[in-house]
């Protein structure tokens, strides 16, 4: 065949092995998985770091958190839940966890026999978020629960001893402000809450009420992350006031406020909404724009003691961050490799779970999914 006849042929050729390999391709592409998908949200409210550790999750001008997406090892029930290590855990920390420990552990412990928890209170301290932390990082806890997010220093004490610390958010939890149930006042503006426990604001006259003295209640700074975060946000730091009369826990504060007709506490939504004896009252940023804790009308004390109604928690302004006084829940997991990260992670993925939230839920927590 002459060069002239061959010249063509071998174009023709050229075409057709173009054209069948970039075929193969396409279907290659159109077959493969999306790697993409697998890998971890890298959102903050769900993955603690040096940066985020020192920034809150929820503030008063913030909502709550977005939903995380889903992680490897987290199923719809407990059962389905993926990397979950058989043995003996101590946790502890935060007691606004308390209601969380109350419905969903035993819940936990019941579907994953093999995934032993004992909850474990400092020595010499009280129980607080801080204290948690602090036990992960001397060992004597596998992984601990707060109600605050990790702060710079406690990254670094990690660093020192060779491991990192993670804070993933699990719910979505509020401070409540609670009056004597005969006080007649609405609600209160975040500076008006903040003139209270400085003292700049003593009489309930001052913000529209009648002419009686307040007493403000409070837990002790060093009490845990309810109270660092009502002083670092609500107080912008500033000392509480000489009037403020400190109690060692919300229980006693509950009952204190019950019998002082000017009384005012403020604790996590759940440990307050519920109560029969108090009156949870409306915040916000302006005047006009005062949120309720609760929904709907005000359950009297008489149906709360007498019928066993209760007032239920505003799931929906916690959600899109309307009530200004919001924060995440986070495990604290130690990322050593180890037994402690492989619990602290399955505990974070039970809680994360379909049957995990709906608990989290009836404990009075807003899901944070």
């Amino acid at each position: 065949m002459s060069q002239k006849n061959e010249t063509p042929v071998l174009i023709v050729a050229l075409l057709l092995t173009v054209g069948v390999a970039g075929g193969a391709l396409w279907w290659i592409s159109r077959r493969s998985p999306n790697l993409g998908g697998l890998l971890p949200s890298s959102s903050p409210s769900s993955t603690g770091s040096p940066t985020s550790g020192s920034t809150p999750a929820a503030t008063p001008s913030s909502p709550g958190a977005n939903p995380p997406s889903t992680q490897p090892g987290q199923g719809s029930t407990f059962a389905q839940v993926q990397g979950v290590p058989s043995g003996l855990f101590n946790y502890g920390g935060s007691t606004s966890w308390a209601p969380i420990r109350l419905k969903v552990d035993p819940a936990i412990q019941a579907a994953r026999s093999e995934f032993r928890l004992r909850y474990v209170d400092p020595i010499g301290r009280p129980p607080s978020s801080g204290a948690g932390i602090a036990m992960v990082l001397d060992g004597q806890l596998a992984f601990s629960q707060s109600s605050n997010p990790i702060k710079e220093a406690e990254y670094q004490q990690a660093k020192q001893r060779g491991f990192a610390l993670k804070g993933v958010a699990v719910a979505i939890d509020g401070l409540a402000v609670a009056v004597n149930p005969s006080l007649n006042v609405s609600g209160l503006t975040l500076d008006q809450l903040k003139g209270i426990y400085i003292g700049k604001i003593t009489n309930w006259s001052q913000v529209g009420g009648p002419n009686l003295s307040i007493v403000p209640y409070s837990r002790p700074i060093n009490s845990g992350g309810t109270v660092e975060l009502f002083v670092g946000n609500i107080l912008g730091g500033q000392s509480f006031g000489s009037r403020v009369k400190f109690v060692s826990t919300t229980t006693e504060a509950l009952r204190a406020l019950a019998k002082s007709p000017g009384g005012i506490y403020y604790a996590s939504a759940p440990e307050v909404v519920p109560q029969c004896t108090i009156k949870p009252i409306a915040v916000g940023r302006q005047s006009n724009a005062l949120v309720l804790p609760y929904q709907g009308s005000l359950v009297s004390t008489a149906e709360c003691q007498g019928q066993g109604k209760r007032n239920q928690l505003n799931i929906d302004s916690f959600q899109r961050g309307d009530y200004p006084i919001t924060r995440n829940l986070f495990v604290v997991v130690k990322q050593n490799n180890g037994a402690e990260q492989q619990a602290g992670e399955a505990y974070a993925n039970l809680l994360l779970s379909a049957q995990g939230q709906e608990l989290v839920s009836q404990a009075g927590f807003v899901r944070i999914r």
